[in-house]
């Protein structure tokens, strides 16, 4: 599985996108070990006018490169894995999803979601504002799943995805 934020991590170290944000941002961004701090870049991004568009722009077409060579790296294994999973939290924000032969949504309650993203520090609210309503994700979506219940519940509905879509693959 390609995981776009694990892709945004590895960005926020690269000297070149260090370098933009900087700029952009100024320094109190920056992590003490020289790397983006990914909390305060978001208080601040999310606050400043035109902030999240900027990131976006800078960001987006090197996630779209580093999904691409890790797509190409995968098809050309042998043998060639049943079925490639790539997580994409802003797909339906950034026109993505025509790029992908399917579309999986997990979600959760609005409660839950608005929980789990304060325990992370974050404003949910905030973060909502520039994000597609979760009921037109699901919408949108060839497959979605409400995981609002356990991690025993959310394996056995990903256990049945990758079944139906890992045949269909073969």
């Amino acid at each position: 599985m390609l995981s776009s934020d694990d892709v945004v991590h590895r960005l926020y170290e690269d000297p070149e996108v260090v370098d933009a944000v900087r700029t952009r941002f100024g320094g109190a961004v920056l992590a003490p070990g020289g790397g983006v701090d990914r909390g305060a870049l978001g208080d601040v991004a999310f606050a400043q006018e035109g902030g999240l568009a900027f990131l976006e722009d800078l960001l987006h077409p090197r996630i779209g490169r580093a999904r691409e060579a890790w797509v190409a790296d995968q098809r050309a294994r042998v043998p060639a894995p049943p079925l490639l999973v790539c997580e994409v939290p802003l797909l339906f924000e950034a026109a993505l999803a025509d790029r992908f032969d399917a579309v999986v949504v997990v979600t959760a309650s609005d409660d839950v979601r608005r929980r789990r993203v304060e325990d992370r520090g974050q404003d949910f609210a905030g973060r909502s504002r520039h994000q597609l309503p979760e009921a037109d994700k699901v919408t949108r979506a060839d497959m979605a799943y409400v995981n609002d219940g356990s991690v025993d519940e959310l394996g056995a509905w990903v256990d049945a995805v990758i079944a139906r879509y890992g045949s269909a693959a073969g």
